[in-house]
């Protein structure tokens, strides 16, 4: 189980963070919407899981609706805060977005820095804007003016492509008046890629007074810790690695049964969502089995999983592996 989140000394113009545990989910482009969120988050207690955020909500050059940050936050609420994280380089579509997202029940506003996605690059967010502290800086400030009574965080990459500004970065973040600073600790040209450096996060630890939230490299529950005492920071965030186990927050070894069930849940729920149709849930599911370490559902038999062609053949085995329990 994790230890408690630390008691963490703020200057007056910044907020409590809101989390019940210092493991956290990241966001996730096209994966953390509500259907499979709300899974993770129903099966890991408080202590466990301390928060998510939504896949990045792209604002361009007007505010968004408050109907759109509503359909992103969803309907279940859970003992864990879920932040929306805003990503665009409009200063003021972004304050006033941020605004909204409080007034539609946002417990936190989380500003993406990071980002390496194409899209993002040509209209200068996500990680373009690790060329500029000071434009981090400002966008920051902006979003903190504007909601005033609840945590803005902020998360960047080590650097565009290198780590030069790394410390420029993490400063700027603070001086904006965020709560916390999330580093993933690959840099833009990086990407995603298998190598890590955990020292990164312990330059932006050093270099700042907030509290830092580690991520890049936990592919295990017992990484987390190991994060936290490698790099000082106080909180760790996990991606990929939760898509192939949901439980890596509380290291439960689940059965094969329980992992296939939260599949077919999550099939079941985009459909009537109407998130995705058959095929579509279909190819998201397969987007989680890529992944697949949980129950040792997939194991050897992984490729045999991804080509099947039909989507009821495919659903009808996860049915069949989740009644297993039963029997």
């Amino acid at each position: 189980m994790p230890s408690k989140l630390p008691p963490v000394a703020l200057a007056p113009a910044r907020h409590a963070l809101p989390f019940t545990s210092p493991w956290l989910l990241a966001p996730m482009e096209g994966v953390t919407e509500p259907c499979f969120r709300d899974l993770v988050l129903a099966r890991n207690r408080a202590d466990e899981l301390g928060g998510a955020f939504t896949e990045f909500v792209r604002v361009v050059d007007e505010p968004l609706p408050r109907r759109v940050l509503r359909e992103h936050l969803g309907d279940a609420r859970f003992a864990q805060p879920v932040g929306i994280q805003l990503m665009g380089a409009h200063v003021s579509a972004l304050a006033e977005t941020a605004r909204r997202a409080v007034e539609v029940g946002a417990p936190l506003v989380d500003l993406s820095f990071g980002c390496p996605a194409k899209g993002a690059l040509r209209g200068c967010a996500g990680s373009a804007l690790l060329r500029e502290p000071a434009a981090v800086e400002r966008i920051v400030r902006a979003c903190v003016e504007a909601v005033r009574d609840r945590p803005v965080t902020g998360k960047i990459r080590a650097g565009y492509d290198d780590d030069t500004l790394l410390e420029d970065l993490a400063r700027a973040v603070e001086a904006g008046g965020a709560s916390m600073l999330t580093v993933h600790c690959r840099t833009r040209a990086e990407a995603y890629c298998d190598s890590v450096d955990w020292s990164r996060i312990a330059r932006a630890v050093a270099a700042v007074s907030i509290p830092v939230c580690g991520n890049g490299g936990v592919g295990t529950h017992a990484d987390f810790e190991r994060m936290r005492r490698e790099t000082g920071c106080q909180l760790a965030m996990v991606g990929r690695a939760a898509l192939g186990d949901p439980w890596i927050f509380s290291g439960k070894r689940v059965e094969s049964a329980e992992a296939a069930r939260f599949l077919l849940d999550y099939a079941e729920r985009l459909i009537a969502s109407g998130g995705a149709g058959t095929k579509g849930a279909a190819a998201r599911v397969k987007q989680l089995l890529n992944y697949w370490t949980a129950g040792a559902l997939v194991a050897g038999t992984r490729e045999s999983w991804l080509c099947e062609a039909d989507p009821r053949a495919l659903f009808d085995r996860l049915a069949a592996a989740a009644s297993d329990a039963n029997r």
